[in-house]
């Protein structure tokens, strides 16, 4: 199987040319969790299949490093859009991705041919208890909710980019609690599919410190997804302005988030190919 590692911003994902490869539906997960593993397989926070869409231009699966499915990822679309203009699948600088998520709008900035910096257009964000999905009232929304977790009281506002995101602010990102109530949270009751967990110290109205708990993977260098979701959260707390472009700083880099007055999320930030290679353990 020949495979490309990318990553945006430290968060590394195998890619796979399903133009080209054909794989086995019921062996995806197990190949996920094989080639994400940093001693016996390539190692990244998973793996992402590029292929033909019938709804869009190119299609993205995603599966995490213990092998579930995810529905969306920011930093993956930015790679595969990149992806898909260099290997030529798409010859217009502005086009279209499939995700279990939804479809999404991308614009590659390029030159001579190399992509260097990637925007996409994320869609609206889905607020109500339904969307993410959590349990409660599936009408309310989820701003600044009082829940306790580990015997403490935090408060958590909730962002569906497509893909489930708790947010919490913390005064210092440095001492937020990301591997104790991060695993704590991912896996709740509260959240029938499981969340990633946000987060967030805010620097200033265009300006925030970010860490993220990904679901199915853990602590990882960046969550574009992640990143959208606590722009949101910071515009629905009365932190940030919307229309106004935001800087998230993540351990990997930075993000340029803007919540749009038509209320799409706008993103943009690096895609880089750290190599191209064949994997050949058995499958």
């Amino acid at each position: 199987m020949k495979f490309t590692k990318m990553h945006g911003l430290g968060n590394s994902y195998i890619y796979v040319d399903l133009f080209e490869e054909e794989l086995e539906e019921d062996k995806l997960s197990y190949l996920a969790i094989a080639v994400a593993d940093k001693n016996k397989g390539i190692g990244s926070d998973g793996l992402i299949l590029v292929g033909p869409s019938e709804s869009a231009d190119v299609k993205m699966r995603i599966f995490n490093a213990d092998g579930s499915e995810a529905r969306n990822c920011g930093n993956g679309l930015r790679c595969v859009a990149k992806f898909a203009f260099e290997k030529g699948y798409v010859s217009e600088e502005q086009f279209t991705i499939e995700t279990l998520g939804g479809l999404v709008n991308a614009e590659v900035h390029q030159k001579d041919g190399t992509v260097e910096l990637v925007t996409i257009n994320m869609g609206p964000p889905r607020l109500k208890k339904k969307d993410l999905p959590m349990t409660g009232n599936p009408e309310e929304e989820t701003i600044n909710e009082e829940v306790e977790v580990m015997g403490r009281k935090v408060y958590m506002t909730g962002v569906s980019m497509g893909n489930p995101h708790a947010v919490f602010f913390v005064d210092d990102i440095n001492e937020a609690p990301v591997e104790t109530i991060g695993p704590a949270l991912e896996k709740d009751s509260m959240f029938p599919e499981w969340a990633n967990i946000e987060f967030v110290e805010q620097v200033s109205e265009n300006e925030i410190h970010f860490r993220v708990w990904e679901r199915g993977s853990g602590i990882t260098q960046a969550c574009g997804t992640g990143a959208c979701a606590a722009v949101v959260a910071s515009v629905l707390n009365g932190k940030s302005k919307k229309g106004e472009e935001v800087t998230v700083h993540l351990l990997g880099g930075d993000l340029q988030i803007t919540w749009a007055e038509d209320g799409h999320i706008l993103m943009t930030g690096p895609a880089v190919t750290v190599c191209e290679g064949t994997y050949s353990t058995a499958i």
